[in-house]
């Protein structure tokens, strides 16, 4: 196996390599040329993204400083927002759906290490990969661990800690991330506790 393809192989491999360490650095020049752009540089940043993203889809933005291991592994779908302090341990690859929201200082983290020091001492590692769907928000603060889905229009409450898998249309919050509710009825109508909606809010 090559030293690229067991990045993704989700088996434990010793990341201390020379040659993995070039690969790298050669995807985070392009990082930094992203987080050196001015706030009136739309139109760069974009383009940046295209070079450093695996996939990018239609009118996304990342408030720079953004953070990320390879940035390489990293695919956007359509109308993806993410705040600032995004932080993706992308050592293999991360899916972000369509319409998704990412909060102020999230960490998206592919990559883990054994529980044996041992293993530990010698740079062992394993990726997993992580899928976000279409409609979730991650809140601010929040961290999504290896191997984790987010099902379509879930949230992530603030500070939450994703360990497992979270269903589609539900919200779930704490450390570890549980399930609280189900996403219905109720949020047509309430957008924030007992502040109600008015009425004619969909039809502008």
């Amino acid at each position: 196996m090559d030293k690229k393809a067991m990045l993704h192989s989700q088996q434990v491999y010793f990341c201390d390599d020379e040659e993995l360490a070039a690969m790298q650095t050669e995807c985070l020049e392009t990082l930094y040329d992203y987080n050196q752009t001015r706030p009136s540089e739309g139109e760069k940043r974009v383009e940046i993204m295209h070079r450093l993203f695996a996939s990018v889809g239609k009118n996304c933005y990342i408030e720079p400083p953004l953070r990320a291991n390879w940035g390489c592994h990293t695919h956007l779908g359509d109308n993806v927002y993410a705040n600032f302090n995004l932080t993706l341990v992308d050592d293999t690859h991360i899916y972000i759906g369509d319409h998704v929201m990412i909060g102020p200082n999230v960490t998206i983290a592919t990559a883990g290490h054994p529980i044996d020091p041992d293993l530990r001492r010698d740079v062992a590692q394993f990726n997993i990969p992580i899928h976000v769907g279409n409609n979730v928000w991650i809140g601010a603060n929040s961290v999504v661990l290896p191997g984790v889905t987010i099902g379509e229009n879930s949230v992530i409450g603030a500070g939450s800690v994703v360990t497992k898998d979270i269903p589609a249309n539900v919200v779930a919050v704490g450390n570890p991330c549980r399930v609280l509710r189900e996403v219905g009825q109720h949020d047509k109508e309430y957008y924030f506790k007992d502040r109600k909606l008015e009425q004619n809010i969909f039809n502008g």
